[in-house]
């Protein structure tokens, strides 16, 4: 028994020797190798995993071989806690040093805050909140995580490929040999997802095993690898512009790059060439070669999206009422609004995401501190203080632009004064206190002027609606107006604002300055209203808004400020469609956060743009307090740009499997184009279906939409796997505004439905955009124009 078990451990210390000489080996592929942070984080390192004062378990981390997952050990068994054991670098939003998470800020004076970080999670996944033996340990896996993440952030397209096929060629090689037997690439083809036929995989098997003795050795397995990541239909297009089918001279380079829409000029052909080019006689003598040509198309060059609209692109000086701005709904809930939890790690997140409005519902909590929560229900309660702590911390690190805290207030008058008295305190000169002018202005200051700035949205002291109190004045309870009345009456009795009424405290209310929270009282006098005056709104009282005075609703959303919210009885946190409240003007579409779906893709892709700074400036058209536009009958007015969008689906890259219970299961992809925006133009269609290929389908379909107002809408890609006897499953989507769809041929880099990152899964499309019956001409289209041959 002795000798066994010294057999045993003999045998896990060679297995992890191995393990590590594979993980210097990817370190030293990924330029990684000197960093001592990430090399010692390949040697692991004992630390404690924190949930609770009572829940604290001793847990060894190290990096695995493929240098971008980490391992961590547990002891159960369940499906889910397996999953759960690695974690991919892709999937960490960011690591926060010390005692900054609940768990441990709560433990903060029993732990030693220099050796606990936390890793915190995109999606659902909760954080990890971890104790190290020592400073130094800490410090090295804080550093070697970040760098990891942003040296993945940095990975092109083709490095990605690579990562990845090498990985599961690493799963696949089953005795761990660095050989592959036939069943062993069979294992690998199941794995990433493609079904080929077993005559043209033995037949490509063969054809790599140069040494002929059965198995694939390294050179002979990456020879095969490249066969599966070729892409014939990258092929065709070099073949389109190549007068050879061997080189794209300059001249070539230069007249697709025009098709693309893109800088002809020479300079930036040459510097293509420079970039991509990898043949030093190509690179010398001035051409692109096939691979060079595939790199460039593989890079984020021709991504879907217009790079140029990836940083603050568009005019900051205008008012805030002339911008779409990022908000969310209930943002302390992690589920839903009647036994979810309530925490600081949704405001994180949210912020991270570049949300500008921010939603408290603030209560009397005990020993004098009010506290978060869903008033009224088993949703668990966090210290205001907490919230404005983590809002203090986190407020700008995705955006300088200033965000707006939505105070829903339901505190007695002492409580409002310890939120006033938190607010100053811990914002201290983010925090807006007065106007940035003496003088009453037209419009509201614009997110320029207000850059770093915390602004309040709540109820304003109303003396003249009752009596005053003692310590405060009479005014509506709820700060947010979701529980108030919404009118379309001009005024309202004085006994029924009376009915409404609870004590404000006066310190609160001198903290709201541009965004006071008022009910609606219709569109009667608009141009008299205070600028900093706004409502808000349910989702079925400003859908009927704007479809019975759509007109009339853009004008007063071109000047106040309104906030949707979803309709109470959304018990599960479901949100509605944005696309409809945006269309009417509105700028503060609130929405849950962390209900993942099509709403919320919506919401991802109208603020990918402008840098995700979670402002997005209206067309000009909602912008205008005489505007005619109206989102229920858009013909002929203002917007109104007839326009044609094609877009030819050509292939899909490394679709990840749906069903990762059953080995032999691939899917069966077909891809939707929905267009959003305007009611007629809502529209979407769909490939047919490719069976048992995730790996690479081709369609070559193409699918056109008729669009009248285009700077209003959304073009959604969706992918789901085919299913005859079930609703098909979500595979991976992107959303992306309509004005930065780039045309030509690109890859849409596919999400998953937390919105986290699918790479390297990605879609190869090709758009082609006409406007007003005009084709905007590709050049070789107007070179033959020109010589009169068409």
């Amino acid at each position: 028994m002795l000798g066994s078990g010294k057999s045993a451990a003999t045998s896990t210390t060679e297995q992890r020797r191995k393990g590590a000489e594979k993980a210097m080996d990817c370190l030293r592929r990924l330029g990684l190798m000197d960093n001592e942070d990430v090399r010692g984080m390949i040697q692991g390192c004992n630390m404690v995993k924190i949930r609770s004062s009572r829940w604290q378990k001793s847990r060894n981390l190290r990096l695995l071989d493929d240098g971008l997952t980490v391992w961590c050990e547990s002891t159960k068994s369940s499906r889910k806690a397996k999953a759960q054991q690695t974690f991919a670098v892709t999937e960490v939003e960011c690591v926060r040093e010390g005692c900054q998470s609940e768990a441990l800020r709560r433990l903060c004076g029993s732990v030693p805050e220099s050796k606990c970080f936390t890793v915190v999670f995109r999606g659902a996944r909760k954080s990890l909140d971890l104790l190290c033996p020592s400073e130094e340990d800490a410090q090295r896996w804080v550093r070697g995580l970040r760098t990891l993440k942003a040296h993945v952030a940095d990975m092109s397209q083709k490095q990605k490929l690579d990562h990845w096929i090498r990985s599961y060629l690493r799963r696949a090689d089953h005795n761990q040999d660095g050989k592959m037997s036939y069943d062993e690439v069979k294992r690998l083809l199941q794995m990433i997802n493609i079904d080929l036929s077993e005559q043209y995989a033995l037949c490509l098997f063969k054809r790599c095993d140069r040494s002929c003795d059965g198995r694939l050795d390294h050179v002979e397995i990456e020879e095969f690898c490249r066969e599966l990541l070729r892409r014939p239909e990258l092929d065709a297009v070099f073949r389109h512009y190549s007068s050879n089918g061997c080189v794209l001279a300059m001249a070539e380079l230069r007249d697709f790059l025009g098709d693309q829409g893109e800088d002809a000029s020479l300079n930036h052909a040459q510097s293509l060439t420079l970039t991509y080019e990898l043949n030093d006689w190509a690179q010398k003598n001035h051409f692109m070669t096939q691979n060079g040509f595939t790199m460039y198309m593989l890079s984020r060059e021709n991504d879907v999206v217009n790079p140029d609209h990836a940083r603050v692109y568009q005019d900051m000086s205008r008012p805030l009422a002339h911008y779409f701005i990022s908000s969310s709904h209930n943002t302390y809930l992690t589920k839903d609004q009647v036994t979810g939890a309530s925490s600081t790690e949704p405001y994180i997140r949210a912020l991270n995401q570049g949300c500008r409005c921010v939603e408290l519902d603030c209560w009397d909590g005990d020993k004098g501190e009010p506290v978060i929560y869903h008033g009224h229900t088993l949703t668990s309660k966090v210290p205001f203080k907490e919230v404005i702590e983590t809002i203090a911390q986190y407020a700008f690190k995705a955006s300088p632009y200033p965000l707006i805290l939505s105070l829903e207030n339901h505190c007695s008058v002492e409580q409002q004064a310890v939120m006033a008295k938190h607010l100053r305190t811990l914002l201290g000169s983010k925090l807006l206190t007065k106007p940035l002018c003496a003088q009453p202005q037209q419009d509201l200051p614009s997110p320029e002027e207000l850059k770093g700035r915390i602004l309040v949205k709540g109820k304003k002291l109303t003396p003249h609606l009752g009596q005053l109190g003692k310590g405060g004045s009479c005014a509506s309870f709820s700060s947010s107006s979701e529980d108030e009345p919404v009118s379309g009456s001009k005024t309202t009795p004085k006994k029924d604002s009376a009915k409404v009424c609870s004590k404000l405290c006066p310190e609160l209310s001198e903290l709201v300055v541009y965004c006071s929270s008022v009910s609606f009282r219709g569109f009667e006098n608009a141009s008299e209203k205070p600028p900093n005056e706004m409502s808000s709104f349910s989702e079925s009282e400003a859908l009927r808004l704007i479809k019975d005075s759509g007109k009339l609703f853009v004008r007063h959303n071109s000047k106040q400020l309104s906030r949707i919210y979803p309709s109470g009885q959304r018990l599960q946190s479901s949100n509605y469609d944005p696309q409809e409240m945006w269309n009417g003007g509105c700028q503060m579409v609130a929405l849950n956060f962390q209900t993942s779906g099509e709403q919320m893709d919506l919401n991802q892709g109208r603020f990918l743009t402008n840098g995700r700074c979670g402002y997005v400036l209206k067309p000009d058209f909602l912008c205008s307090p005489t505007s005619v536009f109206d989102p229920e009958n858009t013909g002929g007015g203002p917007g109104h740009t007839p326009t044609q969008l094609t877009i030819r689906i050509l292939s899909a890259q490394q679709l990840p499997k749906i069903n990762t219970e059953k080995a032999s299961s691939i899917v069966d992809p077909q891809v939707w184009v929905e267009i959003h925006g305007v009611a007629i133009d809502n529209a979407r269609d769909k490939t047919h279906r490719i069976d048992n290929n995730g790996f690479n389908p081709r369609w070559d379909c193409t699918l056109s939409f008729q669009l009248q107002v285009p700077e209003l809408a959304l073009v959604r890609f969706v992918v789901e796997d085919h299913d005859h006897n079930a609703k098909n499953d979500f595979v991976g989507q992107f959303t992306l505004p309509f004005i930065s769809l780039q045309k030509g041929y690109r890859h849409v880099h596919l999400l998953k439905a937390d919105g986290s990152s699918l790479s390297p899964a990605t879609l190869f499309i090709h758009v082609k955009v006409t406007r007003k019956g005009m084709p905007i001409k590709t050049v070789s289209e107007r070179i033959a124009i020109a010589k009169g041959k068409v």
